[in-house]
């Protein structure tokens, strides 16, 4: 299978990179970037040709992008692949706008392509132990969730609106709300959000709290945020509690660690030992393309989480409660 990667904006794309060159049948063949010192980087590192122009790198005989841009350009990007007949994985949030979501997945299916969202903490170890716990009955009734995901700023343009669409709120929440629909099967009817900028002097939302209705009465709650500071051992945190009417149960996706301690100005990191969740979404995305399967984690996953990010914006500046 012949793969190509349309940016390396989010930083990612890298990971991924290295995940493709890992599965045996599977080539890397070349790069876009509308920044052609990043893209010329990254062909360099991963020894493929980059391409200035997106229609001539869509022309080339590939099977499928992974597509990791700035947010901004998720949309014509996963339209152009579309309708070059290449199956797509695209970085989440899927787009900037439900309309521009819904559009993206209506021409990827009139072209006959798979549109898969990156959600790599779907293939987390912990995270689908938890969901085979749901599944077979060991929590009873679900009545509540609280989740987590807290991490560092990633500057950049991930806190320029115009690139990014939304700051920790959009960026943090997606990941957590896709996890939630996936384990309780339902939609989120209401939300009601705080959103603003309480840890950096930036002109865009670094943290959030969100409280959710879901479609049966259970409720949530999630905490998303920029707030982890630079000395932090790792990245964030990816968590999540599941209250049921049998058990209870908590689920840390990066609890697999071991902490390292060293001299400098970070002393202690955390060295994960647990699966790669970045290669197994990659990898899960092949075998769908390969087998003609649906993809695991679809567009209509991506549109109904970025969904409930975009409607807590609303409910932050209005002040109420946001029905879906």
């Amino acid at each position: 299978m012949r793969v190509g990667i349309m940016s390396f904006a989010h930083m990612h794309a890298y990971s991924y990179a290295v995940s493709l060159v890992k599965i045996p049948g599977v080539t890397l063949v070349g790069v876009f970037d509308k920044d052609q010192g990043r893209g010329e980087k990254a062909a360099k590192k991963y020894q493929v040709p980059y391409f200035k122009q997106q229609d001539a790198f869509l022309r080339q005989d590939m099977d499928a992008v992974i597509i990791c841009s700035e947010n901004i350009y998720h949309k014509e990007m996963v339209i152009e692949a579309a309708k070059a007949k290449k199956h797509i994985l695209v970085e989440k949030p899927i787009a900037t706008s439900v309309e521009d979501a819904k559009e993206m997945i209506q021409i990827c299916k009139e072209n006959g392509v798979s549109l898969q969202v990156a959600y790599p903490v779907r293939f987390s170890r912990p995270i689908r132990m938890l969901k085979n716990m749901i599944d077979a009955g060991e929590l009873g009734e679900l009545v509540a969730i609280r989740s987590t995901n807290r991490g560092q700023n990633p500057g950049g343009w991930f806190i320029e609106k115009e690139l990014s669409g939304g700051g920790a709120v959009l960026d943090h929440t997606v990941h957590m709300v896709d996890i939630m629909r996936w384990y309780t099967n339902k939609e989120i009817t209401e939300v009601y959000g705080v959103v603003d900028s309480y840890f950096h002097n930036i002109d865009i939302d670094d943290a959030g709290i969100l409280t959710l209705e879901f479609e049966n009465g259970l409720i949530a709650t999630h905490d998303s945020s920029w707030s982890k500071f630079y000395a932090y051992p790792t990245w964030g945190d990816v968590t999540i509690e599941v209250i049921g009417t049998k058990k209870s149960v908590r689920v840390d996706a990066l609890k697999e660690h071991y902490r390292v301690y060293t001299s400098g100005d970070k002393a202690l990191r955390h060295i994960p030992f647990g699966n790669n969740m970045d290669f197994d979404l990659v990898q899960d995305f092949i075998n769908c393309v390969k087998y003609g399967r649906q993809p695991s984690i679809t567009g209509y996953d991506g549109l109904k989480s970025m969904e409930v990010a975009l409607a807590a914006y609303r409910s932050s500046e209005n002040k109420t409660a946001i029905l879906l």
